[in-house]
C-alpha cells in the first residue's frame, strides 16, 4: 500500500495522453520495466521522458493490482479460510465430549412410560416419576455434569448460524488488519456500482470508527450487517449494554464485504487491470456502433434475437428428434426414474497391425541431444526469427540462434544458466546470454515462435492424419512455487503444505500447443479457458473446445457459444444432467422424462444487445472473460446478464448432452483429446526436470516467461518428432508395409526416449546440410 501511495504521488495519471496509441504506451512501459536506471538515463530526449512516463503509468495500475491481489490472498487464505479451519478443529476436538454428553442425556432422561404389563399405549411421565427413573440409572450430579458439558460445546444461543463461530475467530486477528485499513481506504482509487457504493463509503469511514474509543451504532451503516455480523457488532454483551458497538467486528464486517464485492466487481479500482471495472471496458456508444457489423459477421450472429432464437429452436428440435428416434436401438443408454443411464465406455481396441508399426516407427527415430534438436528445428523453420530486440535494434548479433537455443534449454529444463554457459564460445558466454535474455527473450517472441511451429507442422503429411487443427482441449498443469508470491495459492492435494500456480494450456488435435495462461493456485479452469482461447499462438482457430468436468457450467456454455466455439466438456456423471427445450409442447418420446426444463428466452431477448457487446468486447480483447464471469456471478446468484447467458448456454448444452449419449464416436473423440493433453503434460514433466520441477519466480511475468519457453520447447519436440515419424512411416510403406489411416492416426509424437534431455548440453550445429538424419534400423539390436 505504501508503494502504491508513493507511485500515485508522482501524479503521472493526471496527464492527458489520449493521442498516444495504447500499444505504443505498452511497448515503452515494457522497455522501461526491463531496463536498468543507467540505461534509461542514457536515452535521448524525448524518448527518455516518454519511456519514464509510460513506465510510471504502467506502475500506477500494476501497484494497485499487486496491493489488491495481496489483500485477496490475505483475506482468502490467512484470515477467512484459517478462521474456518480453526473453528472446524475446535469442533472436532470437542466432538467426543459432545457425543458422550449427548448420549448420556438421551439415555438417562425418560419421557414416557413403557405401557406397563398390559402392553398399553405409553403415557407421559410426571416430573417426580421421571426423576425416580433417572436416579435408578445415574446420579443427579452426573446428569448435571453432562448438561453443563452440552452447554459448553453447543452454540450459546439458538439464533446463531453456521458462520458465527468462525467469524468470532476473525476478531482475534484485528491486529493483523489494523495497520493497513487506513491506507486501503485512502490510497486505492475506489469505484463502485450502486450495490457496492455503501461498502466503499463504509471503508472510507472505517479509520474514524477505529480511532474512536467507544463508537456507537450511529457511526456505522447498519444496512451492511447481516444476521451474524449484526449479533457480533451490535450484540457484544460487554459493549451493547452501554450503547457501544464492537469495532473489531465492524472492521471485519467491512473487509469481508469488500472482499466479496471486489471478486464480483461491485467494487473496483479505477485504472487497474486485474481489479478494474470490466463494464467500463465493454464496447459502447459510437465505438460499438462502428464495430457491431464486423462483430456480427465474424461470429455469424444475427442482430435480431428473435431470428437467432428461431434458428436455434429448429436445430434443437431436429437434434431431439434424431436422438429420440435412435434411443431404443442404443443399448448403452437408458432412461430410468427420470434420469439418464449411460454405460461406461470401454477402451477402444487397437487397429490390426498397430503395435508392430508403432514399435518400428519409435525404434527408427534418430537419437538426438536436446540442443541439437532445437537447432535443427530452427534451421528448418526459422523459429527464432520472430524474436525482436526490446529496444528496436534491427541488426542481430552473430550466432544469435546459438544464444537463444541455450536460453531455451535453460528455461525449458529449469536448470538455470550455468550448464549452458561456455566461456570459450562468444555466443554462449554469461554476458551474451544475459544480454540476449534481457533484450530478445520475451513472451511475444515466444508466442510468435510457437505459432510459427504450429503453422509449419501442417506441411508434414502425417499431421493431417491426426486432425485438422479444429479441435482443441484445455487443461491445467500444476507447479509448486517455493517462493513467497501473491500469484500463488495453497492446495494440499497438489502442493502439499506449500503454494503453487496452474499453467492452463490449450492443445490442438495435432498435439501442438496453442498457448496458455498462468493462474494462481488451482482456480476453476472455467474462469480462464475462454481467455486462453482468445490468446492463441496458432494460425488456425479451433472450433471445438474440450475440457474436463470441472469446467462445466451453463454460463461458460453461453459465453463459448456466443463467441463461436462449440464447448464440449467431458461429463463424468450424466445421471444428474438436465435437458432443456424451447418448445414444451413437442413430444420427444423416451426423452420426455428428462427434458422438462424450459429455456427462458425472454431473458435472452431482453439482454441480447448487451450479450452482443460482451461477445464483441471479448473478440476484440477489450475485456477478459475471467472478469466477466466474476462480475456476472455472486455466490449462487447471477446478475440479469449472467442469467441471460446461462439460459443461452442451456440451448447449446442440451445438444452437447444429446450428442454425448447418442454418439459413441463423440465420447471417444472427447476422451482421446483429453488424453493428448495428459500425454503432453507428461512430456512437459520430463523436459522441466530441473530444481525439482518447481517454478522459481515470484512474479507472474517470470512464470509466464518460463512456462512460455516450456510450451515453445514442447512444440519444437512435437514438430521434430512429427517430421521424423512421417519419414519413418513413408520408409516402411516403401518397403512394402501397408499402414492404414487408422494406424497413422494412433501414432503419437509425444515419445521422447530417443531424446537426451540431460548432460553437458553441447550447443553446436551438428546437422546443417538440409537433409534428414538417417533413421535407425528397427531390426538392429540395441547395444
Amino acid at each position: 500500500m505504501e508503494r502504491t501511495r508513493d507511485i500515485h504521488g508522482v501524479k503521472s495519471g493526471e496527464l492527458d495522453l489520449w493521442r498516444v496509441p495504447p500499444v505504443k504506451l505498452a511497448e515503452l512501459a515494457r522497455y522501461g520495466m526491463s531496463a536498468h536506471a543507467p540505461t534509461l538515463r542514457r536515452l535521448a530526449e524525448p524518448r527518455r521522458t516518454a519511456t519514464v512516463l509510460a513506465t510510471m503509468r504502467h506502475l500506477e495500475g500494476a501497484s494497485v493490482d499487486d496491493a489488491l491481489t495481496l489483500f485477496d490472498v490475505l483475506m482468502a487464505t490467512k484470515l477467512l479460510a484459517r478462521a474456518e479451519r480453526e473453528e472446524d478443529k475446535a469442533k472436532l476436538k470437542g466432538l467426543p465430549r459432545l457425543r458422550k454428553a449427548a448420549v448420556s442425556v438421551l439415555l438417562e432422561v425418560p419421557i414416557e412410560s413403557d405401557g406397563g404389563e398390559g402392553g398399553g399405549e405409553p403415557v407421559p411421565l410426571s416430573v417426580a416419576q421421571a426423576w425416580e427413573r433417572i436416579e435408578q440409572l445415574v446420579t443427579r450430579e452426573e446428569l448435571a455434569k453432562a448438561i453443563v458439558e452440552l452447554g459448553e460445546l453447543l452454540p450459546e444461543g439458538t439464533d446463531e448460524d453456521a458462520d458465527t463461530a468462525w467469524r468470532k475467530q476473525l476478531l482475534e486477528r484485528y491486529a493483523t488488519v489494523r495497520p493497513f485499513t487506513s491506507l486501503l481506504a485512502e490510497v486505492i482509487p475506489w469505484g463502485a456500482t450502486q450495490a457496492g457504493t455503501p461498502l466503499v463509503e463504509a471503508l472510507r469511514e472505517l479509520p474514524k470508527v477505529q480511532a474512536r474509543r467507544k463508537p456507537g451504532p450511529e457511526h456505522i451503516d447498519a444496512s451492511l450487517l447481516d444476521g451474524t455480523w449484526r449479533r457480533l457488532v451490535l450484540g457484544n454483551p460487554l459493549l451493547a449494554a452501554n450503547g457501544y458497538i464492537d469495532k473489531h467486528a465492524w472492521t471485519f464486517c467491512v473487509l469481508e464485504g469488500l472482499h466479496t464485492a471486489l471478486k464480483r466487481r461491485d467494487v473496483f479500482a479505477r485504472g487497474a487491470d486485474n481489479w478494474g471495472d470490466p463494464r467500463a471496458r465493454l464496447l459502447s456508444g459510437p465505438d460499438w456502433q462502428v464495430k457491431r457489423p464486423r462483430v456480427l459477421t465474424a461470429l455469424e450472429l444475427s442482430g435480431s434475437a428473435d431470428e437467432h432464437l428461431g434458428e436455434l429452436e429448429v436445430l434443437l428440435d431436429e437434434m431431439y428428434a434424431h436422438v429420440a428416434e435412435g434411443l431404443p436401438q442404443n443399448a448403452a443408454v437408458g432412461i430410468l426414474e427420470g434420469k439418464i443411464r449411460l454405460d461406461r465406455l470401454e477402451a477402444e481396441p487397437e487397429p490390426v497391425g498397430f503395435k508392430p508399426v508403432h514399435d518400428a516407427v519409435q525404434a527408427m527415430l534418430p537419437r538426438v541431444d536436446y540442443p541439437e534438436l532445437l537447432l535443427e528445428v530452427h534451421a528448418r523453420t526459422g523459429m527464432f526469427d520472430p524474436f525482436e530486440h526490446i529496444g528496436g535494434k534491427v541488426a542481430r548479433p552473430q550466432d544469435l540462434d546459438l544464444t537463444l537455443t541455450a536460453l531455451l534449454v535453460s528455461k525449458s529444463t529449469n536448470i538455470g544458466l550455468e550448464p549452458v554457459i561456455k566461456p570459450g564460445e562468444k555466443a554462449l558466454t554469461r554476458s551474451r546470454l544475459s544480454a540476449a535474455d534481457w533484450g530478445y527473450w520475451n513472451l511475444p517472441g515466444v508466442s510468435a515462435a510457437s505459432g510459427l511451429l504450429v503453422g509449419r507442422q501442417g506441411d508434414i503429411d502425417l499431421a493431417s492424419d491426426w486432425g485438422g487443427g479444429h479441435v482443441a482441449s484445455a487443461d491445467g498443469m500444476r507447479f509448486t512455487v517455493p517462493l513467497r508470491s501473491i500469484h500463488t495459492r495453497p492446495n494440499r492435494k497438489y502442493f502439499s503444505t506449500g503454494h503453487g500456480a496452474t499453467w492452463l494450456n490449450v492443445v490442438s488435435d495435432r498435439v501442438m500447443g496453442l498457448g496458455g495462461i498462468v493462474m494462481p493456485g488451482t482456480l476453476r479452469d472455467s474462469l480462464g479457458i475462454l481467455d486462453a482461447m482468445f490468446n492463441l499462438d496458432g494460425p488456425v482457430r479451433p472450433e471445438i473446445v474440450i475440457t474436463d468436468t470441472g469446467s462445466y457450467s451453463d454460463l461458460v456454455f453461453g459465453l463459448f457459444a456466443i463467441c463461436g466455439y462449440q464447448f464440449s466438456p467431458r461429463i463424468a456423471d450424466i445421471s444428474d444432467a438436465r435437458l432443456w427445450r424451447l418448445d414444451m409442447s413437442k413430444d420427444y418420446g423416451p426423452l420426455q422424462p428428462v427434458s422438462r426444463q424450459r429455456v427462458q428466452v425472454e431473458r435472452i431477448r431482453q439482454n441480447w444487445e448487451d450479450m452482443l457487446r460482451v461477445a464483441g468486447s471479448l473478440q476484440t480483447g477489450k475485456v477478459r472473460a475471467y472478469d466477466l464471469l466474476r462480475m456476472m456471478t455472486s455466490g449462487d446468484r447471477m446478475t440479469g446478464l449472467g442469467d441471460a447467458f446461462a439460459h443461452y448456454g442451456r440451448i447449446f448444452k442440451t445438444p452437447h448432452l444429446l450428442q454425448f449419449i447418442d454418439s459413441e464416436g463423440y465420447r471417444r473423440m472427447i476422451g482421446a483429446q483429453l488424453n493428448i493433453g495428459e500425454g503432453r503434460h507428461a512430456l512437459a514433466r520430463s523436459i522441466f526436470f530441473g530444481r525439482l520441477g518447481e517454478l522459481r519466480h515470484a512474479y507472474r511475468e517470470g512464470m509466464e516467461d518460463q512456462l512460455g519457453a516450456l510450451g515453445m520447447a514442447l512444440n519444437a519436440v512435437v514438430w521434430w518428432n512429427t517430421l521424423y515419424m512421417d519419414a519413418a512411416v513413408k520408409e516402411l510403406q516403401a518397403g512394402g508395409l501397408t499402414i492404414s489411416p487408422e494406424i497413422r492416426s494412433r501414432l503419437s509424437p509425444l515419445v521422447h526416449e530417443h531424446i537426451n534431455f540431460h548432460g553437458r548440453y553441447p550447443i553446436v550445429r551438428s546437422h546443417g546440410d538440409g537433409s534428414l538424419r538417417p533413421l535407425r534400423d528397427p531390426a538392429a539390436s540395441e547395444e
